[in-house]
């Protein structure tokens, strides 16, 4: 006998829930029908997917295996039947929208317009912040995250990936000189972040190093506002592609040390909680999304 979606569904509820009834009240089915549907998954696995105590229900190492499998199944035929919501309808309602201030500006903004006039029924409520904020607790309905992700509760779409360059302006350059090399950049002027650290280090191999940790001479809250200290000829930074492809295209900012940077690209990716009745207006957000940052990210 194959094992069902259904079992699948119910082994993830019980893990997620921590118990069986919890489980049964999420789904909306008995307890003892659940237990039975985790009974007859294990009978045609042929293993102990979960460990029971009076007090608890604790994974086995192959009930971990199996779970990151059937997550990635059940997460495939949502999304299928996602895509095809979409298809049939035209999705409609508020969508609440958070990201970086300088991803908003610079990606998602100048997507703006398309994407009302190809969904308007959708009305779109954006929001920026610079940090990793609670979904729930900001009642947000998809974040834009770059970098690497550490909140394994949430679904992750990857949208693409942006370069790091380390940039001035040529007013700056004419005035204290280019650098050429990594030594150099001691008698510069230095953009960095006030938070969080790792943002201060730069892409650029030295020594037997792949990085270099700056010590920045005028400190920013925000990739914008360094873009803009850039911009006025107030010192060399280093930002993502999609922030300076319009600077880079009209010579406004020109890379320095372009021939020790290393390629370091920056994931970026749409986070947000599993919700049916938001399925098909994140999912045509996204798609619209992804499609339009094909051109910005380099």
């Amino acid at each position: 006998m194959k094992t069902t979606l259904d079992e699948l569904s119910v082994f993830a509820a019980v893990v997620d829930t921590g118990s069986i009834t919890a489980a049964a009240e999420q789904l909306s089915q008995t307890a003892s029908g659940v237990s039975r549907a985790l009974a007859r998954l294990e009978e045609k696995l042929g293993t102990t997917l979960l460990r029971r105590t009076t007090r608890r229900l604790a994974l086995t190492e192959e009930g971990a295996l199996f779970l990151a499998r059937a997550r990635q199944i059940l997460d495939a035929v949502e999304d299928a039947e996602n895509q095809m919501a979409v298809r049939r309808s035209r999705p409609a309602g508020r969508l609440r929208v958070n990201a970086a201030t300088p991803f908003m500006v610079h990606a998602l903004v100048p997507l703006v317009d398309g994407f009302r006039r190809r969904f308007p029924e959708i009305d779109l409520s954006l929001h920026s912040d610079e940090g990793n904020i609670d979904l729930l607790e900001r009642r947000t309905d998809v974040a834009i995250r770059i970098g690497i992700l550490r909140d394994s509760t949430l679904h992750a779409r990857p949208l693409g990936h942006s370069r790091l360059r380390v940039l001035a302006s040529p007013a700056y350059l004419a005035e204290r000189g280019k650098p050429r090399n990594v030594a150099d950049l001691a008698r510069h002027s230095l953009l960095g972040f006030s938070q969080p650290e790792h943002l201060n280090h730069w892409p650029l191999r030295h020594a037997q190093d792949e990085r270099y940790v700056i010590t920045p001479a005028l400190q920013a809250s925000n990739g914008e506002i360094l873009r803009e200290l850039a911009l006025a000829g107030q010192g060399i930074v280093c930002l993502a592609d999609f922030m300076t492809h319009a600077d880079r295209a009209r010579g406004d900012l020109v890379q320095v040390l372009a021939r020790v940077t290393v390629d370091v690209r920056q994931p970026i990716q749409a986070v947000y909680y599993r919700n049916t009745a938001l399925g098909a207006r994140i999912s045509c957000f996204l798609d619209y999304v992804q499609e339009g940052l094909r051109g910005r990210l380099e």
